[in-house]
């Protein structure tokens, strides 16, 4: 199997990294500050705050594909939509990137708060009066009841 240099990539993590210049073949490996691999976004500040905002941005458009495509607003159907539709781009990798600023959680939570909105006769309760009347968990409850097995 030939090796494809062209595709390989380096991230120099830490502030104290020399930032060594790597190559194969007198091809240089391509230095880059961010790497999206297997839909899990790494940054040299290992950070992840980039991959809350992608997954936030996805929600939202399918949020919107479902908004504007689908007229049948009866409340299981929206709510079976939701969850196989939206939430798993909100989980997906949860347990390697785990939001724990505060303004990532809000900014998750947000998406759950906006499409249970979107469910007939929901638009006008709270938030947790929804989450109880759907039978949903708050998306961090959600989270660590998975990890928790």
């Amino acid at each position: 199997m030939q090796f494809n240099v062209s595709k390989c990539k380096v991230i120099h993590v830490g502030n104290r990294n020399p930032r060594f210049s790597y190559s194969k073949s007198n091809n240089k490996f391509q230095a880059v500050e961010t790497e999206k691999d297997l839909g899990i976004m790494i940054r040299l500040d290992l950070k992840c705050s980039q991959l809350r905002i992608y997954a936030y941005k996805k929600a939202i458009r399918v949020m919107g594909m479902i908004k504007r495509t689908i007229s049948y607003k009866e409340p299981n159907i929206r709510l079976s939509l939701y969850k196989t539709l939206v939430r798993p781009h909100v989980e997906y990798c949860s347990s390697a990137w785990n939001p724990f600023y505060k303004k990532d959680k809000d900014l998750l939570e947000k998406i759950q708060d906006r499409y249970t909105k979107m469910i007939i006769n929901m638009k006008d309760k709270t938030y947790e009066y929804r989450l109880r009347h759907l039978r949903l968990w708050t998306l961090e409850i959600n989270r660590s009841r998975w990890l928790n097995g």
